[in-house]
């Protein structure tokens, strides 16, 4: 096994934050094989590669020597975690649940060894639960404590319902770790109240208390927003290689590096080696995000998919004469932007009246597609971090500001 300062560098890349971190080196510095856990409600079907940052990270632990604990929540999705929630989730089903956990799993193995990842489901400990069981557990939380969530605080000012159920979920997930007694737990910077209510409930019941590691959320495909299914700027695990490979190529250059360590399976040391290779000029950046696209499908395809994507990518590129190294330049963008001011701000024409005449002519494309005549106002992430194009020979990419 690595060394204690090895295994910490490899853990530290990429994440928000380490909580506390003296207790993690002192874990590390043991020698133990350490048991690193991360919970996850199967509420949707599928998953896109912001689903996918803690199970890259749970890859490394792995890779380190230490037991991933994946534990599917098929008690606490009933529950639904309240988390970043500005109203009560609605309640899913026991079979929804059921073909959601089913699929969740298969695409978490293209990221996760099977081979060393121990599969729970918490009903296995939270519905034997009697009433005198959970009083005594409730009873180890304030409900000031629990009140101190942000999104309960907001709920609560601002007269928004909160539903008693919703206030057990902290402890549910809390009796999560006591259950396994993790050593780690992994989670969104949206999870860090669950996660620290873990580590409380764990030194109340005189365990050693859980690290908190938490993961910051990954921006979509426009840069802004981040990744959903709802925003429209997802990659999908699932996704067609030549699609992925696409749509890595659409991010903006000032997200590679975050992908290349949380969606990627490169070292430390050489995504360190690429940002050096950025900043000093060395590294071009079409190339980089080329090679990120490749990392990125060969992960969920395989290589020669990855390669064929690109060939695709390339052919598309090449029939639709669109640029492959296109400056980005900032501009501030609204949620609702006016193309043909957009294209008369960034002097591809003379005035807003020449872009609705080469928007409604089907002379401007956005990413080789031709914008549809009218087509003046569209979605601030169907623009930003985009290839616009005028004719043949006019192109910016427009980056908010």
């Amino acid at each position: 096994m690595s060394t204690t300062a090895e295994q910490l560098r490899v853990i530290s890349s990429g994440i928000a934050d380490l909580v506390p971190r003296d207790d993690m080196e002192r874990k590390l510095a043991s020698g133990r094989t350490l048991t690193i856990k991360l919970g996850v409600d199967p509420t949707a079907p599928d998953l896109h590669l912001g689903h996918a940052v803690p199970l890259r990270k749970l890859r490394q632990f792995q890779d380190l020597g230490h037991t991933v604990v994946l534990i599917i929540g098929d008690f606490t999705a009933l529950i639904g975690d309240p988390s970043g929630r500005n109203s009560t989730r609605p309640p899913l089903t026991r079979e929804a649940v059921e073909s959601n956990a089913a699929t969740y799993i298969a695409q978490a193995f293209k990221v996760l060894d099977p081979e060393r990842t121990v599969m729970r489901r918490n009903s296995e400990w939270l519905a034997p639960l009697g009433f005198e069981e959970l009083l005594r557990l409730t009873s180890r939380f304030t409900v000031a404590r629990i009140l101190e969530r942000d999104d309960f605080q907001k709920r609560y000012r601002e007269g928004i319902g909160i539903s008693l159920h919703e206030l057990l979920y902290p402890v549910a997930q809390a009796y999560d770790s006591v259950a396994i007694e993790a050593d780690v737990e992994l989670g969104g910077t949206d999870q860090l109240f669950n996660l620290l209510a873990g580590r409380e409930l764990m030194e109340k019941m005189e365990l050693e208390p859980q690290v908190c590691l938490t993961l910051p959320l990954l921006e979509g495909t426009d840069g802004v927003q981040k990744m959903s299914k709802s925003y429209g700027n997802y990659i999908g695990l699932t996704d067609e290689p030549a699609e992925m490979f696409g749509k890595v190529m659409s991010i903006p250059d000032s997200l590679m590096i975050k992908y290349y360590r949380l969606c990627t399976s490169l070292s430390v040391s050489e995504v360190d080696g690429i940002e050096a290779g950025l900043a000093a000029g060395i590294e071009h950046p079409n190339q980089v995000k080329r090679r990120l696209a490749r990392e990125i499908v060969a992960l969920y395809h395989t290589v020669q998919d990855a390669l064929d994507a690109e060939a695709a990518f390339d052919r598309v590129f090449k029939a639709r004469d669109v640029p492959e190294d296109v400056d980005e330049v900032p501009v501030v963008l609204e949620d609702t932007v006016h193309l043909p001011a957009l294209l008369a701000h960034l002097g591809l024409v003379s005035s807003n009246s020449e872009a609705r005449r080469m928007i409604d002519q089907g002379a401007v494309r956005i990413d080789g597609a031709v914008v549809p005549s009218g087509g003046y106002d569209h979605a601030r992430q169907t623009v930003d971090g985009h290839v616009l194009q005028v004719g043949k020979r006019r192109f910016a990419r427009p980056v908010s500001s």
